[in-house]
């Protein structure tokens, strides 16, 4: 059986109230993006402290440091360089909050995907010594504003990377973004299937060939379906609530590119809550 959790900062930018709803919904973990108005590039050790005071006691895991790490220009030097070190202080958080799991991307989509796999191999050969070094690993997520937008894209970088330190993370809401529309499940899940090691729960529908975050449930992705291959191929990793739906309004492209802060998570207690609501409905439809 699968394990579940909850990115903080869909809830709240207060660590304690999102906290407190993971432990109100029975959560097995929280997944860090951003605190306090601070993504995990920016946190320093007073913030990391305060986070363990948190989650001491509570029986909650950090389960992902979920990091913009490589959401930047692959031909910017100086860029790539700050998120070299962001991805060392992300190490670092991981360390300290019992963790061994940190997200990551492909860089900006600015040009042809294929002809930009050697490069993108190339790029990420520090960071693989990196996580080899503090025996961490990077769960690769596809997204419709990196070079990998999708499952296909995300396993032929995987393949070429071919590292026991990069894996997939798979969020098949994405998926409904994606300008080439692979269908999520099951074609995107055979595919990421053997890379799999962290999932995304998000849900969309397209209106008038534009996807809009949905309620889970409520949008184009058959979780019943999905829920049902995850427990007979016997996933043991976390499923991850990220609704980026809101039920006043929609969060704007440029907060999606990258998101953090109070703006991104208004009225994110109040989406989440009916979304986990939803989400159990599902289960109880694949009899757990």
């Amino acid at each position: 059986m699968f394990q579940t959790a909850v990115i903080t900062d869909e809830v709240s930018q207060d660590f304690q109230v999102a906290v407190d709803f993971a432990l109100r919904h029975k959560l097995d973990a929280v997944e860090i993006r951003s605190v306090d108005e601070k993504n995990p590039f920016e946190m320093n050790q007073v913030d990391i402290d305060k986070m363990k005071a948190i989650l001491k006691g509570t029986g909650l895991k950090v389960c992902c440091i979920s990091a913009p790490f490589f959401k930047c220009d692959i031909d910017n030097k100086q860029e790539i360089e700050e998120h070299i070190e962001g991805l060392k202080r992300c190490i670092h958080i991981a360390k300290e909050l019992g963790c061994s799991l940190i997200r990551g991307f492909t860089f900006w989509n600015k040009g042809d995907f294929e002809q930009s796999i050697s490069d993108i191999v190339k790029k990420f050969q520090e960071p693989i010594v990196l996580l080899k070094q503090a025996n961490m690993l990077l769960a690769l997520e596809f997204d419709p504003t990196v070079y990998t937008t999708n499952a296909k894209r995300a396993v032929m970088v995987l393949k070429e990377l071919n590292s026991p330190y990069v894996k997939a993370l798979w969020d098949p809401g994405n998926d409904i973004y994606d300008e080439e529309e692979e269908c999520p499940y099951p074609d995107g899940y055979e595919m990421i299937k053997p890379y799999l090691v962290h999932m995304h729960l998000k849900d969309a529908k397209r209106v008038n060939g534009k996807p809009e975050a949905m309620i889970i449930g409520k949008g184009d992705f058959d979780f019943v379906g999905q829920f049902k291959a995850l427990l007979n191929d016997g996933y043991q990793g976390y499923v991850s609530l990220e609704t980026h739906y809101r039920p006043a309004h929609e969060l704007s492209e440029e907060i999606l590119k990258q998101p953090k802060g109070s703006t991104f998570s208004y009225l994110g207690l109040e989406a989440s809550e009916e979304c986990m609501k939803n989400w159990k409905d599902i289960m109880k439809k694949c009899n757990v």
